[in-house]
């Protein structure tokens, strides 16, 4: 929201709080006590023989109990184990097996549940991380692993990214089960650790425990569900059929190591570094539409009740030559309520991520960094091209540009890898699991355009893409761009009433492979 929101809840959204804060039977504080979100009164046999709580089907109260669990991960993984014996003890209620994979990582690891189906199909893989970026408390209005409910969003690291969806799709799979439903393909659902950072993600995983994880599709993170200017009111519903290719550039400037009272202000790393900032902070790299972001954008014009918004995205659409296209582009963005995503889908981005740069106050260093992250278009400008702009940018400057690979890999082998990557094609949309995204889109969001996209960041879809298994990614709730930017930032949220509705898509998506009878 664009107000700082007061700590005290207050209006919350339908079946958000209906009776208060109680305690379930499961010993964890729940919205409006046991029964809240009770949606069949009369379960039938599940795998368990025996009915699902209905806290383990309740969207917001799996995602706060979710959140509650601190797994932040700075680099090195996370401490993922009580979350996941957290989710063990709900797939257990449910009759579903399940399994904790250790790695070589104390108390990190890997969550299994496989819901057994008929084998008429190849296994639906819903892959979703545990793991969480770290916060800065004291940048947060609200605890981050409260999981506190505030004029109708929940707030929480991981509320968005993506334990939001973890919740959702868990939930709409509970749900399925308590109607003692059968699906004509196994599901599996991982929930993994190290997808932020780490040695032991789903590569680990995929090299050591493949026979466990093998799937004929796989559905994750990725998509975007944005609004109209009022913030709440579906737009466009979006799932990711490919991601932006990930990369990193270091700046090593140098200059004379020597006392801090004497300076030498045309020999000092830090100023050159700074200088060399300031150029590439106002670069922007060029526009590049592929077959992929051009049906996003042509469904964005279409969903839009901005009139100006979406003649600003035809003339972008329509533009002749590089001139017409940038600035068109620059419009779009200006008009955009998503200015930072619509312009993240049109070119290589560049952030500032990491400085480093002396030891001791009364030194002058002789050496200054900046890691730099870097996403690019697949399709579109190659990672080589951009290095090479940023080379001729900063070639003035006295800095050097190293593009920065695996430990052991040179330039020019990184750049053979980041060229395979970009040639990646997207996800086939001939899919039983495409036609069930789309359809339960028409079905929970009526009157909604739906449309294939290009995510921005990065996932754990690797292993997968790399066998020719279809992925996919969805954040299935509403969110606003003040939401958004909370991704990975502070006061992360997302609203109540979308993740429920989320939760209801993901029931549709999954009813599309329930057996009938």
């Amino acid at each position: 929201m664009d107000q700082t929101p007061d700590k005290t809840p207050s209006t919350l959204p339908r079946r958000a709080f209906l009776g208060g804060i109680g305690v379930s039977a499961l010993g964890v504080a729940t919205a409006g006590g046991a029964g809240a979100f009770t949606r069949s009164p009369k379960p039938a046999t599940t795998l368990s023989g025996a009915a699902i709580p209905a806290a383990d089907m309740d969207p917001l109260d799996l995602l706060q109990r979710m959140l509650s669990f601190d797994t932040q991960n700075s680099g090195q993984g996370g401490k993922t184990r009580p979350h996941a014996e957290m989710l063990k003890a709900v797939w257990e209620r449910a009759g579903v097996p399940v399994e904790i994979i250790d790695t070589p990582q104390p108390d990190n690891v890997h969550l299994i549940a496989r819901i057994p189906g008929t084998g008429e199909q190849e296994p639906l893989l819903l892959l979703g991380h545990s793991d969480v970026v770290p916060v800065e408390r004291e940048n947060w209005d609200v605890d981050p692993f409260a999981g506190e409910v505030v004029d109708g969003e929940v707030y929480g690291r991981g509320a968005l990214d993506m334990k939001g969806a973890n919740s959702a799709m868990i939930t709409a799979l509970l749900r399925h089960l308590d109607e003692g439903a059968r699906f004509d393909r196994d599901i599996i659902v991982l929930t993994d650790c190290d997808e932020e950072a780490g040695s032991y993600g789903s590569g680990w995983l995929a090299e050591n425990y493949w026979e466990k994880i093998d799937a004929g599709s796989v559905l994750t993170e990725g998509g975007w569900f944005i609004a109209q200017s009022d913030k709440t009111s579906p737009m466009l519903i979006s799932a990711t059929r490919q991601d932006k290719v990930y990369f990193n550039l270091e700046l090593v400037a140098t200059g004379t190591a020597t006392h801090s009272s004497k300076p030498i202000p045309d020999d000092s790393a830090i100023v050159s570094m700074s200088r060399a900032i300031s150029d590439l902070g106002r670069y922007e790299a060029p526009v590049h539409l592929t077959r992929v972001t051009r049906d996003y954008f042509e469904a964005l014009a279409r969903a839009t009740d901005d009139r100006r918004f979406a003649a600003a995205i035809r003339l972008l659409l329509r533009a002749r030559n590089d001139r017409m296209r940038e600035r068109a582009a620059k419009l779009v963005e200006h008009l955009s309520d998503y200015p930072y995503l619509h312009r993240a889908l049109l070119r290589t981005t560049h952030a500032f991520v990491i400085q480093e740069a002396g030891y001791k106050e009364n030194v002058i260093p002789s050496e200054a960094t900046t890691r730099i992250n870097c996403r690019g278009i697949p399709g579109g400008e190659k990672p080589r091209d951009f290095v090479a702009s940023v080379r001729r940018l900063l070639r003035h400057r006295d800095v050097e540009v190293r593009v920065v690979g695996t430990p052991g890999e040179s330039e020019k082998q990184t750049l053979a890898r980041l060229d395979k990557t970009w040639a990646t094609p997207p996800a086939d949309l001939d899919t039983d699991l495409w036609r069930a995204l789309s359809g339960a889109s028409r079905r929970t969001y009526e009157g909604t355009p739906f449309t294939p996209a290009l995510f921005e960041a990065g996932t754990s879809l690797g292993p997968w893409r790399e066998k020719g298994v279809p992925g996919y990614g969805v954040y299935p709730y509403v969110i606003s761009n003040e939401q958004l930017i909370g991704m990975h930032g502070n006061n992360e949220r997302i609203f109540v009433e979308a993740l429920e509705q989320g939760s209801d898509y993901m029931y549709e998506v999954f009813s599309a492979f329930r057996t009938k009878g």
